[in-house]
């Protein structure tokens, strides 16, 4: 199974970017979904970003204008670029991805703290 390492997390000021990536030990070619998913302390863990394997994207609604997922499949990559960041975003963030082949993977998650 793939593995999947996030990276880009971290503590920025309301206002302010991050950009999160989301590495995988091989091809995402293969994979029909990959994603961004969050969860906040308490609260279930929520779809930020889909993109699929043709690059369609579909965003929730509260981060609709503000975030942008990308994937860069020679660099076996998908990144998440997080602007006008509220202290609502603030989360662990995780990397989903998905095929009918192999199923789920999830990464370990990256924090990202917005202060206000």
């Amino acid at each position: 199974q793939v593995q999947l390492g996030e990276s880009g997390g971290g503590l920025v000021q309301a206002g302010g970017s991050l950009r999160l990536s989301c590495a995988a030990s091989g091809s995402i070619i293969s994979f029909n979904f990959m994603g961004w998913y969050r969860q906040a302390p308490g609260k279930q863990r929520e779809l930020v970003a889909r993109i699929t394997n043709s690059g369609s994207t579909n965003y929730a609604d509260s981060v609709k204008g503000r975030f942008t997922i990308s994937r860069d499949n020679a660099k076996n990559t998908v990144y998440l670029q997080m602007n006008s960041l509220k202290p609502e975003d603030t989360a662990v963030y995780y990397c989903n991805a998905f095929s009918g082949n192999s199923g789920t993977s999830w990464g370990q998650g990256t924090q990202v703290t917005i202060s206000s």
